[in-house]
């Protein structure tokens, strides 16, 4: 048949076999859809290729059991998305999970959650506790955990370095003291019987939250080092769980690095490295403007562009630009950033505006190769056009047909201009994707209310002007919308009471 192959029992379509084939050795995730591209399955796996393979031989399919066997016969096609690690991939499929709600996910979807560790700092003398359900309390949540022991590593580590309580009493007293021999033995430092002040113990809580949430990079060290001694004590269970632990630290700390503006360079090393950037590309002329892009997407799915801009080596942000990428599909960012080149300087043509020094991608000589060919077709091709690929932090440029490599010194203000603006694109372009991914799962909770088409959808979201607004509706403001009687008003109430 075409455009199908069978394994045993199973018509398999082509763009999976196609696919199954690019599948890397490697941790990630794996995101299965239907016929009309909805999620319905996310899974993680220690190698991608080994575990999505699975699914499609006739042994898996001849054992599997009914559940399973419905999802192999509905799955139409899939993405993936390849992480570092098996941590990485656990914490990624949780946060997909929750925003896209698979039907194949039932049990992680209802009756899983991430572990969480969550501090009240308006108690008389906060204690930090495991949860699994993040409620608007006004609580402090850190997480989630990739297991319970890492919660519980992190929490144990948090009371013994910054001598907090984990005593259950609310209030605790004198007379719980009695009952109590933590000070000693967990390095308590026993508030409840003045040894310190509230204020003092506050202040250990909020130092605490700020390591939990990755702001004290100094206490990392000793985190390893309970790490190597639980393995040397043999209990690598608990050292599995320190090394959990540890990974999400890093990763909080690597999100706030990209999250947080990155302190502007001093004038005159911005200059400094402009020029040193002109001879390490023998650049025709001075790069004063630089245009740099970057794409942002999982598997193709809501995939957006970002352009900044510096002009003599520091940011301009009235020059940055967002773009939705309209024509590509899947996961090929070589055409994405032909599209938003061809759509940035197209415009500047017809504009008659002025055209930057340089031109700036993030990736290495595919990008570069990419972008060179969509300038050529605008009769741009004079415009340099240079990448920096994330492996060895290396400048690329196409040169003779050829592709050069220059590996700028380590304390090279060109280097350090260059990464500072690749960095401000890769924020930009990420933060504007995390926007469209939410509204989107907003939005499709609309989708999965029956009766509910697209007309109805689009007045819905017309008279309330967005799904947050729909979500505090009553029953009665529904009905007053076009062509919604009592009962489906309700339906929708229902719908958004349940999810609430």
């Amino acid at each position: 048949m075409a455009g199908a192959d069978y394994i045993g029992l199973m018509k398999v379509p082509e763009r999976i076999l196609e696919k199954l084939k690019k599948l890397p050795d490697a941790p990630g995730v794996y995101i299965m859809r239907d016929k009309t591209r909805r999620v319905i399955y996310v899974g993680k796996a220690v190698s991608l290729r080994q575990r999505v393979r699975s699914y499609f031989q006739p042994n898996t399919y001849r054992k599997a059991p009914v559940k399973l066997r419905g999802l192999i016969n509905s799955v139409a096609d899939f993405d993936f998305l390849e992480l570092r690690t098996e941590e990485e991939a656990c914490l990624t499929e949780g946060r997909l999970i929750k925003d896209f709600k698979p039907r194949y996910n039932i049990l992680l979807k209802d009756d899983k959650r991430f572990p969480l560790i969550r501090v009240d700092l308006r108690d008389e003398f906060p204690s930090f506790q495991r949860c699994r359900l993040q409620k608007d309390d006004g609580a402090q949540y850190f997480g989630p955990y990739a297991n319970s022991l890492a919660a519980l590593a992190a929490r144990e580590f948090v009371e013994r370095r910054f001598g907090l309580r984990n005593c259950s009493p609310a209030v605790p007293d004198r007379e719980t003291y009695k009952h109590c021999h933590n000070d000693v033995i967990r390095y308590c430092s026993a508030p409840c019987i003045g040894k310190v002040s509230r204020e003092e113990y506050l202040a250990k809580v909020e130092e605490a939250c700020a390591f939990l949430r990755g702001e004290r990079i100094e206490y990392l060290n000793e985190l390893r080092a309970a790490m190597k001694e639980a393995s040397e004590k043999l209990d690598f269970e608990k050292a599995s769980a320190l090394r959990d632990t540890l990974f999400l630290l890093q990763e909080a700390i690597k999100r706030r690095a990209i999250a947080r503006k990155t302190p502007l360079m001093r004038q005159e090393d911005a200059q400094k490295g402009v020029e040193e950037l002109q001879r390490a590309l023998n650049l025709p002329r001075l790069p004063e403007m630089i245009e740099a892009f970057d794409i942002s997407n999982i598997s193709g799915t809501f995939a957006v562009a970002s352009m900044v801009c510096s002009v003599k080596g520091l940011p301009h942000p009235s020059h940055y630009r967002l773009y939705r990428i309209r024509t590509v599909e899947g996961s090929d960012d070589p055409a994405m950033m032909a599209e938003v080149i061809s759509r940035r300087y197209g415009r500047l043509q017809r504009e008659g505006k002025k055209m930057p020094d340089l031109v700036l991608v993030d990736g290495g000589i595919t990008q570069v190769r990419a972008a060179e060919r969509v300038l050529k077709e605008l009769n741009l091709a004079d415009l340099p056009v240079a990448g920096l690929a994330k492996q060895f932090e290396e400048l690329v440029q196409n040169r003779a047909g050829r592709p050069s490599g220059v590996r700028l010194s380590l304390d090279s203000c060109a280097l350090k201009m260059v990464q500072q603006l690749r960095d401000e694109a890769h924020r930009f372009a990420l933060t504007f994707h995390r926007k469209l991914r939410e509204k989107r799962i907003r939005e499709s909770v609309l989708d999965d209310i029956p009766g509910i088409g697209a007309n109805r959808k689009a007045a819905l979201l017309k008279h309330f002007g967005s799904v947050r607004r729909l979500q505090k509706a009553s029953a009665e403001d529904i009905s007053s919308v076009p062509g919604f009687g009592r009962e489906m008003a309700e339906l929708v109430h229902r719908r958004f009471s349940k999810d609430g």
